[in-house]
C-alpha cells in the first residue's frame, strides 16, 4: 500500500470514536508546525503575532470542498459523517470521476447550539490542492468555499479530539482574545473551526487547532 493511501485510510480511522485509541499526553498553546504539512499539502499562512497561548495568522486565499450543514449534538460524530462524504469525493465520486490528493487539515466549522443537549451545526471541509483550485470537481451534496485572505486566532492542543475538550479549548481561546488587542476583531465569539492534522497512528506530537475568524482590515494586518 502506498504511503499516500495509508495516510488517507489512517486519517479515516482517526475519526472513529476516540475511546478506541488512548490519548497521548496533552499540550496546549501555539506555534507548533504540524508535522503532517511536511508530507502533504496544507494551506499557507503568515504569522502575525505569537501570544502566550494563541497565535494570529493571515491565511492566503484558499479553496475548500465542503459538506452541507450537519445537525448533530456531537462534533466527533458530525466530523466522521462529513469525512466519509469527502473521502468518497477525493476517491473519484464526483462529476469528473477524478481522484484528488489528500490534504490537511480536515476542518469542521462549528455553529454552537444554545444548550448542551441541542443540536449544533457542523460543516466539514477538505482543503482543495492548488492544482485543482481553478476547477474543483462538482459533486452532489458538496459545495465549494472560496476564501479570500483570512485572519484567524489559533489555539493548539494535542491528543485525540473529543467533544468535551473542543468546547473547553474554544472557550480558552475566546478568553485569551477577550484580554487582547484582538477582542474587537472577534465579532462572532461563539462560532469556531476545529482543524485536525494527524493520523491516529501518530501518538506523539499530535496537533489540533481551534480557529476563530477575525475581522481585520488588510492594511491593519500589514502593520502589526
Amino acid at each position: 500500500m502506498s504511503a499516500f493511501h495509508f495516510f488517507k485510510l489512517s486519517l479515516l480511522f482517526s475519526l472513529l470514536p476516540n475511546s478506541i485509541i488512548p490519548n497521548s499526553q496533552k499540550s496546549r498553546g501555539a506555534n507548533v508546525f504540524p508535522p503532517t504539512c511536511s508530507r502533504i499539502e496544507c494551506p499557507t499562512y503568515g504569522l502575525i503575532q505569537l501570544g502566550k497561548d494563541y497565535e494570529i495568522r493571515r491565511y492566503n486565499s484558499t479553496v475548500w470542498i465542503s459538506t452541507t450543514p450537519i445537525q448533530d449534538i456531537s462534533l466527533v460524530d458530525a466530523t466522521r459523517n462529513g469525512f466519509l462524504q469527502l473521502f468518497n469525493y477525493i476517491q473519484g465520486k464526483n462529476e469528473y470521476d477524478e481522484q484528488i490528493e489528500m490534504t490537511a487539515p480536515v476542518i469542521t466549522q462549528v455553529s454552537p447550539s444554545d444548550g448542551p443537549f441541542c443540536e449544533s451545526s457542523f460543516v466539514v471541509s477538505f482543503y482543495v490542492p492548488k492544482i485543482n483550485q481553478a476547477n474543483p470537481p462538482p459533486a452532489e451534496g458538496l459545495h465549494v468555499q472560496k476564501w479570500g485572505p483570512k485572519y484567524v486566532a489559533v489555539r493548539q492542543f494535542s491528543g485525540f479530539v473529543s467533544d468535551y475538550e473542543v468546547g473547553e479549548e474554544a472557550a480558552a481561546l475566546g478568553a485569551s482574545l477577550a484580554g487582547s488587542i484582538w477582542s474587537a476583531a472577534n465579532d462572532n465569539n461563539t462560532a469556531y473551526t476545529v482543524a485536525q492534522y494527524n493520523s491516529p497512528f501518530e501518538f506523539k506530537d499530535r496537533v489540533n487547532e481551534i480557529w476563530m475568524a477575525l475581522d481585520v482590515e488588510e492594511e491593519v494586518g500589514a502593520v502589526l
